[in-house]
């Protein structure tokens, strides 16, 4: 049972959320918090899997709690909901340790499979909130002038169609799906993509992508 502690400080988001796990199959809704710092005393009490975290909250706000949260429990693995005009607090988001981001209006299925993924130690992204994160780094102006193209290191070619699906957004699941692969294999390449490059997750790794033009049209 993967337990879920719901952090938002609207109370019909977290309702909604509620209706969403008491149906969910697997999913134990753990607690929830409308703000910062209820979100930190809930999670020293009741040691849930995932947070589902809010960013934008009055007092603790949701980058504090994140960082707050894992500093006590590390293995709790934090997925941030975002909006669409949130963008500047996607990196220090990530930056504080949330493994994953969601627009809060991801539909509920992939609320649930995000939940799950996080749980077995994927980092879950809406396809929006990554393309605004990648976008966001290739875009943002360097102190000596643009940016010089990275150069790619030695990787085969099923590693290079791997990286290019993520630079495209694209889950484990469905990159498994377009490559005719099983998932374990996906993240055994994601791996192997992660020691080649230094890149230690997701983010960075389809910001490379996309620097290296690898992503398919």
């Amino acid at each position: 049972m993967i337990r879920v502690l719901a952090v938002d400080d609207q109370q019909l988001v977290r309702m909604g959320l509620r209706m969403l796990f008491e149906q969910a199959p697997g999913i134990e809704l753990a607690g929830e918090a409308a703000d910062g710092a209820e979100a930190v005393r809930l999670a020293a009490r009741l040691a849930p899997d995932v947070v589902l975290m809010d960013l934008r909250m009055p007092g603790t706000d949701g980058i504090t709690a994140t960082r707050r949260i894992l500093a006590d429990r590390p293995a709790v693995r934090v997925v941030a909901l975002t909006t669409f005009d949130d963008d500047e607090h996607l990196y220090p988001a990530l930056a504080a340790g949330a493994c994953g981001f969601l627009v809060k209006d991801t539909p509920p299925g992939e609320i649930l499979d995000a939940v799950r993924r996080a749980a077995h130690g994927e980092a879950p992204f809406s396809r929006d909130a990554l393309a605004r994160l990648v976008d966001r780094a290739v875009t943002a102006p360097a102190p000596s002038g643009p940016p010089a193209r990275p150069e790619l290191p030695a990787v085969t070619p099923r590693e290079r169609e791997v990286l290019g699906l993520i630079g495209a957004g694209l889950t484990n699941k469905e990159i498994s799906d377009r490559l005719h692969m099983g998932v374990t294999t996906v993240k055994t390449h994601v791996a192997s993509l992660m020691a080649k490059t230094g890149r230690d997750n997701r983010i960075r790794l389809a910001v490379l992508a996309v620097l290296c033009g690898v992503v398919p049209d």
